[in-house]
């Protein structure tokens, strides 16, 4: 290893001084906060708020402090269905409600995933990497797919929302001060030859975290009043409607028919194979984490054809990249970083999956397209950050953008070909816990 030297760093200072460019770039900097002064205003005069294909959705939704994104555009989905089908002009499902059972199966998962793990030392690379996560917010469609199979769904108004449900990182943080401790437990108790108690450490870990949940998130209804207004106004009540009824009565589709579809053109996975990640999930007997590796072409054709059919696609991608939260655009032309500050930028998907500089983050809902001769120019998006931001909470998306930061998305097996139905039923090759593709939005 070598360490800068003096001459160096004296011939670096000397070139930066002589350079014009920067001097007026540190100057401006002074007052203005760098995308402000990169910014390319050809990227916003090249995507207006138009579409060709545009879904009409009901008002955009808000997270909060809190990382249910996959959660709030999962119900956006739903909702849209439900409202299709009753006439109801705007209603919410009750994120508080899947969030709550999120965090109980996810602090079962964790346990068991620590107990699988017993006799693993507390630096092995999997215990580690267990322990440095703990348990968040975040998830994936099947994640979601496991709580509503398991528990249903609910109105909003049957469990609204919290303070704790919408700023959950007390919480979190509680949650994950007691699950480490009970890991230290246990790996106490395997290394001292005591590993059948570890099994009573377990309900006693879990019943705390049962009581502290419920304590924050409220308690969740074993049945409740379905009541809703349709587009005449006119009342609709249904009585003693349980979560599980209500999502099997109520919802005209099949959570199972979806199929996870990825873009991760990196050498260690092949196209048109299955993957799945090892210690991803929640539920433990839920839906098993799969997904579908496909060139970004196949994958975009995909996602075109539910929003031609004038379905919804709930898609997971990297919101912290080349975005402005105001205006609402994400584009990958938007800052000009590398002019503004004369430096080699560029990175292809692989290489920023590879060096772990990016990965999804964040689930939002294409709710339309535009399409010029047939291609994707831009993408419209509902977002789960409110309506005070962007085109009242919808953002857009140039095609470009799509291109380097959409990750994720998962879509009806109909829209399959025989080809991709039969790799389906093909064994996935699980990679390990801190694959990119492992990463949840939040």
């Amino acid at each position: 290893m070598k360490s800068i030297n003096l001459e160096e760093l004296s011939a670096m200072k000397q070139s930066y001084l002589k350079d014009d460019k920067a001097r007026i770039v540190r100057n401006a900097l002074l007052m203005n906060d760098i995308g402000t002064i990169s910014r390319d205003f050809q990227s916003v005069s090249d995507n207006p708020n138009l579409f060709s294909i545009d879904i009409k959705t009901m008002s955009a939704t808000s997270q909060q402090k809190s990382g249910r994104c996959w959660i709030f555009s999962a119900l956006n989905v739903l909702r849209e269905m439900a409202g299709k089908k009753y006439g109801i002009k705007e209603f919410e499902l009750s994120q508080n409600f899947i969030a709550f059972y999120d965090k109980l199966e996810k602090t079962n998962f964790f346990l068991e995933a620590i107990i699988a793990e017993a006799d693993a030392p507390m630096g092995s690379e999997t215990k580690r990497y267990l322990l440095e996560q703990g348990i968040s917010d975040g998830g994936q469609w099947d994640m979601f797919v496991s709580i509503v199979k398991k528990y249903g769904l609910c109105p909003k108004s049957a469990m609204p929302e919290t303070f704790q449900s919408s700023n959950t990182r007390n919480m979190n943080a509680l949650l994950n001060l007691r699950l480490r401790r009970f890991a230290s437990e246990a790996e106490k108790l395997a290394r001292t030859g005591n590993k059948d108690q570890i099994v009573e450490r377990k309900k006693e870990c879990l019943e705390e975290c049962y009581r502290l949940i419920v304590s924050c998130f409220g308690m969740p209804p074993a049945s409740f009043t379905f009541e809703y207004a349709d587009k005449e106004d006119k009342y609709h009540a249904e009585y003693d409607v349980t979560p599980l009824d209500f999502y099997h009565s109520y919802f005209d589709v099949d959570l199972d028919d979806y199929v996870g579809i990825i873009n991760g053109p990196t050498k260690d996975k092949p196209f048109h194979k299955m993957y799945t990640v090892k210690y991803l999930g929640n539920v433990i007997d839920g839906n098993p984490i799969r997904f579908l590796n496909l060139p970004i072409e196949e994958f975009k054709e995909l996602v075109l054809k539910q929003l031609q059919n004038g379905e919804l696609v709930w898609f997971g991608c990297d919101c912290g990249k080349d975005g402005d939260r105001q205006s609402g655009l994400w584009d990958d032309r938007l800052f000009d970083y590398a002019g503004t500050f004369d430096m080699h930028l560029d990175m292809t998907k692989e290489e920023m999956l590879d060096t772990r500089h990016s990965a999804m983050n964040h689930a939002m809902v294409f709710t339309g397209v535009n399409l010029v001769n047939g291609k994707p120019t831009r993408w419209k998006i509902e977002n789960s950050w409110g309506d005070k931001t962007a085109n009242k909470g919808y953002y857009l998306c140039s095609d470009t953008w799509f291109d380097k930061y959409v990750y994720e998305a998962f879509v009806p097996k109909k829209y399959l070909g025989e080809e991709l139905l039969k790799v389906l039923e093909e064994e996935p090759i699980e990679l390990l816990p801190w694959d990119p593709f492992g990463s949840l939005a939040d």
